[in-house]
């Protein structure tokens, strides 16, 4: 009896243990859900608190792209906000352009309370199982959140900062606030921020004028401005178009009806133009080259945060732009392209594409075409490399060389109007005025493959041919790579690099341009040439007709061809390539291929105010030697012409002119030959 009752008592003692446990099981999983669940809501209920007790940031964190100049000016800016003049209220927004936004963008825009948690967490475990941010499901007021406050970095700090904004915005603002703003914000492509500058953009007319397709096609761009822009690419955006069309019937705002007229209806894309108004041909060059370097996509420079200072001077760049306005006659299709470099590093100073951006944004100063003489300056320095000297002449004859194999072929030559100087000229002379003769007679004593050398050491890659026409300049280069050549001659004998960036700043960091130089020419011939070359803008020089604008010396080669007309000079601070001619090469009448060198002229003279220089000195082992023209020879006290020229140690001639010698005396004694004297002996 009393063992069973020991063993009831056990087992009373075990069942109140099994009893106690399930409570405390129950106990626990109770506190584990509910403590949470009251600190959850507790935490939750001082954020939102918090979040409506502090007030909205002041306005947008987001920093527009700019585009500066050297000096800080600023040339071109896009904005994530927008010109506050483009901001349209509500009302003035198509219902359709509403009704397209909502279905698209966030179906319950007016159920939800800032996040869409169900979207969230379902980007949530896609970014997680990524490891980094790649899908966004994002709500229609965090997309506006993101584009006020934010950067537009893929983070989850972001995100949730993103979040936290969005919150803060609906417990501040209303619902119709928030779309009228996001509508008035929200990037479209191309540098178009909100409604009114999508519809000018894209269609050329104001936001309220939109019909049901065109705001189907304009509510599709935000989730790819890039990827669906109808002017790049209109097929994908048509293909969005139609799923914008089928979710707003899915929503009913549509009925399948109307979207598939809405779907049928042609659109008409107006021509883009680019939002830059200073120097664009120089701006769309500065622009493609921060893409190369900076590894910069077009949607990323035009959402902001980037600032690129490029290397351009406003005074030269208007210079330029007046020195082409005022020289090219007006009403006519003729275009000119003018490129201004520092020899010493390569920084574009100023650059002309062409007489108006927004009726042809092609850029001519990237063109190539026919250098025509100026490429003399190339065979001429490959000459001097290869024991050449100033002294060397060349008749100047209408005159016919035989070349190649044998001599099999032949290539006769013409001045230009068949004027020649009927006797031989020095390297200076026939500098001066532009002797196609001497040109190819050095051409095929050097050799057109050393001259090609030459040009490519200098900065010319366009393509180039070993013929005796070389010399002429009948292989096409653009300006910029002639401005680069002759660049190499005003500093001394170094390759530059061209470029337009100086640095690029990003949210990653600060990229500057490295703009390498090479020395390919040695500082003598460098000087030598830019010597000889100052005889174009002397007297009978073929640049001297306008040397009135220019305020002190200057190297420069004309050259001229049917299609083409060129002048390309420079100072020790400013190289400067100026062509002029037609897009559809058309052939140039005489007073129009006289038109290249006033643009220059003008130009540098503005130059050498702006940028004030001291003329090269000569290096200390060149021999100076004034020459008489005529017979290539020391000159003496009776020379009439003379000219001074420097040459390379041991080249210099020696000889004084024989032509123009003093007459040498007659000794007293010598016998006369008068036919006289016998009559004078007799008597």
């Amino acid at each position: 009896m009393k063992r069973g009752f020991r063993l009831r008592l056990a087992r009373q003692k075990d069942s109140t243990k099994i009893y106690r446990r399930r409570r405390s099981s129950w106990r626990l999983l109770l506190g584990a859900f509910f403590i949470p669940l009251g600190v959850g809501f507790t935490g939750m209920s001082l954020v939102l608190v918090g979040l409506r007790l502090m007030p909205l940031p002041a306005g947008s964190a987001v920093n527009p792209t700019e585009i500066d100049s050297e000096d800080g000016t600023r040339i071109a800016e896009w904005t994530t906000i927008g010109e506050e003049t483009q901001n349209v209220p509500l009302s003035r927004i198509p219902p359709a352009l509403i009704q397209a936004t909502i279905a698209v963008e966030d179906t319950n825009f007016y159920r939800d309370h800032a996040i869409d948690f169900k979207s969230t967490a379902r980007a949530m475990v896609v970014n997680l199982r990524h490891g980094q941010v790649v899908q966004g499901g994002s709500t229609i007021t965090q997309q506006l959140a993101k584009n006020l406050y934010l950067s537009q970095d893929r983070t989850m700090s972001r995100k949730i900062r993103e979040a936290l904004f969005a919150m803060q915005l609906e417990l501040h603002k209303s619902k119709n606030w928030i779309l009228n703003r996001y509508l008035n914000v929200v990037y479209y492509g191309h540098g178009a921020y909100g409604v009114q500058a999508a519809a000018r953009l894209y269609f050329n007319k104001p936001v309220e004028d939109l019909d049901v397709a065109e705001c189907a096609m304009l509510a599709g761009l935000p989730k790819g401005p890039s990827i669906y822009s109808p002017l790049d690419h209109m097929d994908r955006a048509k293909e969005r178009q139609l799923v914008v069309l089928h979710r707003m019937v899915q929503v009913g705002y549509l009925t399948p009806e109307q979207a598939k007229a809405a779907a049928a209806e042609p659109l008409h894309i107006a021509d883009y133009h680019s939002p830059t108004v200073q120097a664009p041909y120089f701006t769309q060059v500065a622009i493609d080259e921060a893409k190369r370097n900076g590894q910069l996509s077009t949607e990323e420079l035009e959402a902001g945060e980037v600032r690129v200072r490029t290397t351009l001077d406003p005074l030269l760049q208007q210079a330029a732009e007046r020195a082409i306005q005022t020289t090219l006659p007006k009403h006519s299709d003729l275009q000119a392209a003018l490129v201004a470099l520092d020899p010493k590093t390569g920084a574009i100073r100023a650059l002309v594409g062409g007489r108006n951006y927004q009726t042809s944004p092609f850029n001519r100063a990237l063109a190539a075409r026919q250098p025509g003489s100026t490429f003399k300056a190339i065979v001429y320095s490959a000459a001097l490399e290869h024991g050449w000297t100033p002294a060397n002449q060349v008749d100047s004859k209408l005159t016919t060389f035989l070349y190649g194999p044998g001599g099999a072929s032949s290539y006769t030559v013409h001045d230009y109007g068949d004027m020649y100087a009927g006797r031989p000229l020095t390297l200076r002379e026939a500098i001066a005025r532009s002797d196609n003769v001497y040109a190819v007679h050095t051409n095929l004593a050097v050799g057109p493959d050393n001259v090609i050398d030459m040009a490519r050491r200098m900065g010319i890659s366009d393509p180039l041919k070993p013929y005796p026409s070389l010399a002429l300049g009948v292989f096409p280069v653009s300006p910029v790579e002639m401005a680069t050549a002759f660049a190499t001659l005003a500093n001394g004998g170094y390759r530059v690099t061209p470029h337009a960036v100086e640095e690029i700043d990003k949210p990653e960091g600060r990229i500057r341009t490295d703009a390498p130089m090479e020395r390919v020419l040695s500082p003598e011939i460098a000087f030598q040439m830019s010597d000889l070359m100052r005889s174009v803008i002397e007297p009978n020089g073929t640049g001297y007709a306008f040397h009135q604008y220019l305020h002190g010396p200057a190297a420069a080669k004309t050259g001229t061809t049917d299609t083409d007309a060129w002048m390309v000079g420079y100072t020790p601070n400013l190289v400067v390539a100026v062509w002029v001619g037609y897009d559809s090469n058309k052939k140039l009448s005489v007073p129009e291929t006289h038109l290249a060198s006033p643009i220059w002229s003008k130009f540098m003279g503005t130059a050498q105010a702006h940028l004030p220089y001291k003329w090269y000195t000569p290096p200390s082992d060149l021999k100076r030697v004034v020459l008489d023209p005529i017979s290539g020879e020391v000159a003496t006290p009776l020379c009439r012409a003379k000219e001074v020229d420097y040459f390379q140690p041991g080249t210099e001639p020696t000889q004084p002119c024989e032509l123009h010698s003093a007459p040498t005396p007659t000794p007293k004694n010598a016998p006369s030959h008068n036919p006289f004297n016998w009559l004078r002996r007799w008597f």
